[in-house]
């Protein structure tokens, strides 16, 4: 499947490993653990891939390249030891080493647990990215937080979501490398005293009585396939400035002698701190600032040790904005270019706004990130001056564009209505701004940024997302990514539209039986993970109808288990009716504080525990929930889905990535004409995919005009009300006959302040059933099935991480190519 590498050297490698427990654990080979040899394997590959990142290094300095840093709250990495064996192109002499150990790679895999550093499909792109930036050659950096929890992990507890500490470093982190010389001191709070220098008559604005953390960054290696190339994810830990004051220990006040120790261990805890309080709040914008801060201090610092005018910073430097929680970005770099390097306001202007970009993530309002100005000027006191200065200049612009009209000013200003508006001063600081797929960046243009994009149209620009096929393909799924190369060759895995060549397999029966096997065996490979995490036997000869992304309202997992219940209903009702054997895969993790989004993971358990212990049904339908979803599963889970469902209520997803994993994969999409999906059916053609629902106009026009009523719908459709009713009456929750009726309501009740059914659920319902019917038809007939599948695999070259990252090089950051030599 893939060539080896030059130079990789088995014997040399066995050595370091069997000297690496030695050292490490004073055994031998033969008395080690895998979680011994896992460490042990890891730093073997480390002293790899240590060569490779040294010359890496030297090699941008040599050919003076510009860099881009990426700037992300979420780095959703997975396991790295598979990754990194891969992209050397070493699996297969690892493998045979360890084999001769008398280990095997796959259990040493999976002692390592995923990288708690990201969530959702904001950090899983970032990553894909930074594989991509690796394998294409060019400079980059990713900068964000070295969490010690993540978010969390997820338990299931009779049927609730519980969260629990991810301590994911317990055992160290092989492959960081801690960098002391680049920790920097990041302030909070205190206050702003002015200083007039009399000579050059310029103002010096010095922060006093502040709090402070030391920033320590720890650098990962991020691998390029094959290249030579290794690049850098630096991840920020906060240390107190003072471990421990003595002095106040002393004098018994044991809470002021480690304050700074707690402030610093508390920005770092967890990613996402729930925010539905105060304390949240303050402590979500700390970790923004705070990484940030590090990060463009390190940045700036490092131009200036090769070049000596930081007025051409942009010409070597770029910040690229990942959605709005890096957006304090701006401000820090005006700060650092107007208090640290005395440039003049439009002088520091001009710098910032060539280096910034912007990518905006979400269609959602409350997703743009707000801050109270009490917060906001009482923890960042010097950035909030900028902000406030910032937002007076680009006022006036308004107002000489619009005169006489007040609401372009509402609609645009950074700072209004007691908030500090980020994605404002992201647009506003930035010289681009880019969507994340053709249909969320005209809806950006056309309704939520469209004063922005009257006012700056040259900005605007879409990328849609990809995803990386070497972690997706290549390392989740190696059974088919062996018969893909065996039919088109390899060059796929570094140009994915290569994979097109296996368009003219689709009509050919030994083809379609050969991946009708691996998806089987794919599928046999989940079910014996579900038995073993779940209890429950499930039939890898039924449809896997899957859906698993981050759960959110929008998203509609709620409509999914609603059909669900409406399937079950029908089976009851007629024993004896056609119907193919379905498992229905959820895998999600709701915010800590999002009480819907966590009432409706219990409802599907609820829901499977009902099912799938109801024996009348002979199994035609099993529902799974698998706990703890992250990269490591996914990958299992893409592998052997049959059906995905991308069911999100049309013009609210921004792109999604999940649904081109499932389709790299051989999945058939079940969805609505959303996000990236409206691109992938241009791909693969309407015919191969399954679309239902309304419309992204029809959406938003409803949302603007009114005239949807649920009620009408339960009251004309019998099947959808009893199903609702279900949801009341104890069915599902017989202990508890008003557990889900928060659901209930949100679908119905229009007395509430939020209107009924927001996502369109019921709206959708039977245009959805009818949809779901056609997957059953279609799967009965295997050539069909079969084809539209391989075609699926053959269609998705477009939608790779590769081709997204060389747009963004071409049009946004003009990076240039290196070429790394050992």
């Amino acid at each position: 499947m893939v060539q080896n590498k030059m130079g990789f050297d088995k014997e040399v490698f066995k050595k370091s490993v069997i000297d690496n427990v030695k050292m490490q654990y004073r055994r031998t080979i033969d008395e080690a653990t895998p979680k011994q040899v896992f460490q042990a394997v890891c730093y073997a590959v480390k002293d790899v891939i240590i060569d490779e990142w040294i010359a890496t290094h030297k090699a941008y300095d040599k050919e003076d390249v510009k860099k881009v840093y990426y700037l992300s709250m979420e780095f959703l990495m997975g396991r790295a030891l598979g990754n990194n064996i891969i992209n050397i192109m070493a699996r297969e002499e690892i493998r045979q080493v360890l084999e001769e150990l008398g280990f095997d790679l796959n259990v040493i895999e999976d002692q390592e647990p995923d990288a708690a550093l990201g969530n959702g499909g904001l950090g899983r792109l970032a990553a894909c990215f930074l594989d991509s930036l690796a394998t294409l050659g060019y400079a980059a950096y990713g900068c964000g937080i070295r969490y010690k929890y993540g978010m969390f992990a997820q338990k299931i507890e009779n049927g609730y979501q519980v969260e629990v500490p991810d301590n994911w470093l317990k055992d160290g982190n092989p492959f960081e490398v801690r960098r002391n010389e680049y920790a920097c001191e990041v302030k909070f709070g205190g206050y702003v005293r002015v200083e007039r220098d009399m000579d050059t008559g310029r103002d010096h604005f010095i922060q006093e009585g502040y709090q402070s953390v030391r920033a320590v960054p720890y650098d990962l290696p991020v691998v390029g396939y094959g290249n030579n190339v290794v690049n850098t994810l630096r991840i920020w830990d906060a240390e107190p400035i003072n471990t421990f004051n003595l002095d106040s220990f002393d004098r018994g006040d044991y809470q002021k002698a480690v304050e700074q120790e707690n402030l610093a261990k508390t920005i770092v805890e967890v990613l996402y701190p729930n925010d539905n309080h105060y304390a949240g709040k303050e402590l979500r914008l700390k970790q923004q600032y705070f990484f940030i801060s590090a990060s463009i201090q390190t940045a700036v610092r490092k131009y200036m040790d090769s070049y000596d005018d930081v007025r051409k910073l942009y010409e070597k430097v770029a910040f690229q904005m990942n959605d709005t929680h890096p957006s304090v970005t701006v401000a820090e770099l005006m700060r650092i270019l107007m208090d640290e390097y005395q440039l003049t306001w439009e002088e520091a202007w001009k710098v910032t706004t060539r280096c910034c970009a912007y990518t905006n993530h979400t269609i959602m309002a409350e997703a743009l990130e707000k801050w109270p100005i009490e917060l906001f000027s009482r923890l960042l006191p010097r950035i909030y001056q900028i902000v406030e200065e910032i937002n007076r200049r680009f006022v006036l612009e308004i107002q000489a564009k619009y005169p006489n009209q007040p609401e372009k000013v509402a609609s645009m200003a950074i700072i209004y209505d007691g908030q500090v508006k980020m994605a404002h001063m992201a647009i506003v600081g930035s010289f681009s701004v880019n969507g994340v797929a053709r249909l969320h960046t005209e809806i950006l243009k056309q309704q939520q940024l469209k004063d922005f994009y009257a006012m700056m149209p040259e900005k605007f620009n879409n990328k849609t997302n990809g995803i990386t096929q070497r972690r997706f393909l290549l390392h989740g799924n190696p059974l088919l990514a062996d018969w893909v190369t065996e039919h088109v060759g390899n060059e796929w895995i570094t140009d994915l539209p290569h994979i097109s060549r296996l368009k003219v397999f689709a009509d050919d029966e030994k083809a379609q039986q050969e991946f009708m096997n691996i998806k089987y065996r794919n599928k046999l490979r989940l079910a014996k993970y579900i038995k073993e995490h779940n209890g429950v036997d499930v039939d890898p000869r039924s449809i896997f109808d899957v859906q698993v992304k981050r759960l959110h309202e929008y998203k509609r997992q709620l409509l999914n288990i609603l059909h669900v219940m409406y399937l079950y209903n029908m089976i009851k009702d007629n024993p004896d009716m056609e119907f193919y054997p379905r498992t229905f895969i959820f895998g999600a993790k709701a915010a800590a504080g999002y009480y819907r989004a966590k009432l409706t993971i219990k409802l599907i358990n609820a829901v499977a525990d009902v099912i799938n212990n109801d024996k009348s049904i002979n199994g035609k339908i099993k529902v799974v929930f698998i706990e703890n979803y992250r990269v490591s599963n996914a990958e299992l889970i893409f592998a052997a889905a049959d059906v995905s469902e991308q069911i999100s209520t049309a013009s609210k997803e921004a792109s999604g990535t999940g649904n081109m994993k499932f389709m790299l994969n051989g999945a058939l999409t079940l969805g609505t004409m959303d996000g990236a999906n409206v691109e992938i059916v241009e791909e693969v053609g309407k015919e191969n995919a399954f679309i239902f629902g309304m419309s992204s106009d029809e959406v938003i026009k409803y949302e603007t005009e009114g005239g949807y009523d649920p009620m009408e719908i339960f009251n004309s459709d019998q099947e959808i009300r009893r199903v609702l009713m279900q949801l009341i009456n104890g069915y599902y929750a017989p202990q508890d006959p008003e557990l889900f009726r928060e659901i209930y309501n949100s679908l119905l009740n229009t007395y509430s302040s939020d209107r009924a059914d927001t996502y369109f659920i019921l709206k959708d319902f039977n245009s959805y059933h009818e949809a779901q019917m056609e997957v059953e038809k279609a799967y009965r007939d295997e050539k069909r099935w079969a084809r539209s599948a391989i075609l699926n695999v053959a269609s998705s070259g477009k939608f790779t991480s590769d081709r997204t990252i060389q747009q963004y090089v071409d049009e946004i950051w003009h990076l240039d190519k290196v070429t790394v030599e050992l």
